[in-house]
């Protein structure tokens, strides 16, 4: 079966209207787009929460083959993970002036404390296209592993990070076993487990 090539211009916004502005925004969109059938559909309206992009960085030592985890409490992890606070990945909201790259580095540096020898794009994809505009722009950074300690974080973002220096397979036996259960986190450490002897 033929894959469709529809795009952008079989796609049509007829109005767009702001439900709410704050930290983030909530946009309604009223469309219509192609069917796979002939035809266009009736007009949909769908709330879409923009958020922006973000960078994920991967920091990994292949020195050792070790991964850099954070953990952090996330609000919306209370009563849908085991706990609310999370083993993560490093990663941050992408301003509107700046590169994603620029970005990974400087979240690595205040969320780890690390800075990278390396800071290698891998990819970049939609975190829930289903409801929400944001790609990750997924980066994996050559870190020394043994630099990674203390206490991290902004004052004024209320961040609350302690680092965690893990094995490759033990990072990767904790998605296995559902320990780790966010996306991004999940998504990077199965590239690392399909990757690292590239890395190495």
């Amino acid at each position: 079966m033929a894959i469709t090539n529809f795009s952008e211009s079989d796609l049509q916004v007829l109005s767009q209207k702001t439900l709410y502005k704050g930290f983030f925004t909530m946009e309604a969109y009223t469309f219509k787009h192609r069917l796979f059938a002939g035809g266009w559909s009736e007009p949909i309206t769908r709330e879409v929460f923009e958020r922006g992009d973000a960078v994920v960085v991967l920091p990994y030592d292949p020195k050792t083959d070790q991964v850099v985890l954070i953990e952090q409490v996330r609000m919306p992890a209370l009563g849908k993970s085991n706990s609310p606070w999370l083993l993560e990945l490093v990663a941050g909201m992408i301003p509107a002036n700046e590169s994603a790259e620029s970005v990974a580095h400087k979240e690595l540096f205040e969320e780890s404390g690390l800075q990278a020898k390396q800071m290698n794009y891998v990819n970049s994809y939609l975190a829930s296209p289903g409801g929400t505009s944001e790609r990750f722009f997924f980066y994996c950074a050559e870190v020394d592993a043994s630099l990674a300690t203390g206490l991290h974080g902004l004052d004024d973002e209320h961040e609350d990070i302690k680092l965690h220096v893990v094995s490759r397979a033990e990072a990767f036996k904790r998605v296995v076993n559902g320990e780790i259960d966010n996306a991004s986190t999940v998504i990077g450490l199965q590239w690392l487990q399909l990757n690292y002897q590239n890395l190495i």
